[in-house]
């Protein structure tokens, strides 16, 4: 487990938990997995599922009903995050407002992470 003991890994915004819910109602799941994985023109992208189980692995996150598991790769680069749910004229969804992120894409969905610091030898 990465980050600080007590303190979740991730926080959701109220229009996050309102709608993390709504669509855990639609779907009749038991919440949103996140995760990320290589791709994208910076590197790496979000990925976001619907489950039906909770991974034992996975760091779970409840707030207002909302539920929110972090696969256990995606914990150290989503460590102090925020998800927000924005709605727009032209477009809505999750927002992650991620301090890890060194650098993103033009269209938003592609992140970079720092390099890990190599150790001393």
């Amino acid at each position: 487990m990465f980050g600080i003991p007590g303190k979740p890994a991730l926080s959701l915004t109220p229009a996050a938990i309102k709608q993390i819910t709504r669509l855990m109602e639609r779907d009749d799941s038991m919440g949103l997995r996140i995760g990320v994985k290589k791709g994208g023109c910076a590197g790496m992208e979000y990925t976001m599922e619907y489950v039906s189980e909770v991974n034992p692995h996975d760091e779970v996150i409840e707030e207002g009903g909302a539920r929110v598991m972090i696969a256990p790769m995606a914990q150290m680069f989503l460590f102090g995050t925020e998800i927000d749910y924005e709605v727009s004229l032209l477009e809505s969804g999750f927002k992650f407002n991620n301090p890890n992120v060194v650098d993103a894409c033009g269209c938003g969905e592609s992140i970079k992470f720092a390099e890990p610091e190599a150790a001393d030898k």
